[in-house]
C-alpha cells in the first residue's frame, strides 16, 4: 500500500535506510521531520504485515516551488525488482503536481548509480519530460574527495496530457 507518510513511520524509515545500502543514514530526528514537515513530498510503501518497506523523501526548494526534489529513494531488498520504487515515484509526482501545482522534479545521482539512473529515466520517459543534467556538487570542491560527484537531473517541465494520465492510475 502506498501512503503519505506520518511521523510514526520516523524510528521505521531510519532503520529502513541503513538496511538500504549505499544510502546515506541521517538521524532519527531528520527521518522523523521527512515524515511529519516533509509528509507532503514523501510517500511510505508497505507490505501486507504493515512493515515500511519502501520510501521516498522530498521537498519543494523554497526558490523553486514548481519543483519536486526528490532527496532519497528507499527499496527493502525484499522488494527490489517489482516496479515500486517507479510505483511510488510516480504516484507521488502525480499528488504533488495536483497538490501542489508541480512542473518539474528534480534529483541527483552519483555517476555509479546505475539502478537510479535507470529508475529516474523510466519515470521521465513515463511523464513525457525531457532531461537535463550537470554536476551539482562535485567530489573535490565539497566532498574533499570522500564522496562521489552528486550530478542534478532536473526534468520538465510535465506535460499535462502525461500528468493527468499518471493522476488518474495513482489518485
Amino acid at each position: 500500500m502506498l501512503r503519505r507518510p506520518t511521523d510514526g513511520d520516523g524510528y521505521n524509515l531510519h532503520q529502513l535506510v541503513a538496511r538500504c545500502q549505499p544510502l546515506d543514514t541521517n538521524s532519527v530526528y531528520c527521518n522523523l521531520l521527512q515524515c511529519s514537515d516533509f509528509a507532503d513530498t514523501a510517500i511510505a510503501a508497505e507490505n501486507a504485515q504493515g512493515e515500511l518497506v519502501g520510501f521516498i523523501s522530498g521537498y519543494r526548494p523554497p526558490a523553486r516551488p514548481d519543483t519536486l526534489f526528490v532527496w532519497q529513494v528507499a527499496v527493502d531488498s525484499s522488494m527490489r525488482g517489482q516496479g515500486l520504487a517507479l510505483r511510488m515515484l510516480l504516484a507521488l509526482t502525480a499528488r504533488v503536481a495536483r497538490e501542489h501545482d508541480m512542473r518539474f522534479m528534480e534529483t541527483t545521482i552519483s555517476p555509479d548509480n546505475a539502478a537510479s539512473q535507470a529508475l529516474f529515466k523510466r519515470a521521465f520517459d513515463r511523464l513525457g519530460a525531457d532531461c537535463i543534467t550537470r554536476t551539482l556538487f562535485s567530489r573535490a570542491a565539497h566532498f574533499g574527495g570522500q564522496h562521489e560527484d552528486e550530478v542534478l537531473y532536473r526534468a520538465g517541465p510535465f506535460t499535462v496530457s502525461h500528468l493527468e494520465e499518471e493522476l488518474k492510475e495513482h489518485a
